[in-house]
């Protein structure tokens, strides 16, 4: 079932406001997204500061699932470590993302505007 054309917006403004509306809804899942990993990296780079703060003979564990092992502070120091590395990777991925679909919202958006205030002859 296909939504009746809008009264006086041409088929190929239609089609480029749906374009805008996906690239809005993607936009918005990569912030998120983004936002959710960077509060990871806060939470990982806060417990490697503690990690460091805790004398080297302090017993250490490290959650694998829902149970905790005693591990090594070194080996839990290097797999935090990777794992801030690792976030800041996707991090900057979905910054890229990011500014890439802004930028092609920004020009749909111009495009529509253009088009709607150029006086396009409206679908019938």
């Amino acid at each position: 079932m296909t939504a009746a054309p809008q009264a006086g917006i041409s088929p190929q403004i239609q089609q480029q406001l749906g374009m805008f509306q996906q690239i809005q809804q993607q936009l918005q899942q990569v912030s998120s997204q983004k936002m959710q990993y960077e509060m990871t990296i806060r939470e990982t780079k806060r417990a490697l500061e503690e990690l460091e703060a805790a004398k080297d003979d302090s017993v250490i564990f490290s959650a694998v699932g829902s149970i905790l092992i005693q591990k090594d502070k070194a080996a839990v120091k290097t797999e935090l470590t990777d794992k801030v590395e690792s976030l800041e990777l996707r991090v900057s991925s979905l910054d890229k993302q990011e500014k890439a679909m802004t930028s092609k919202a920004a020009q749909l958006q111009k495009q529509i505007q253009d088009a709607i205030s150029s006086g396009v002859p409206a679908a019938q």
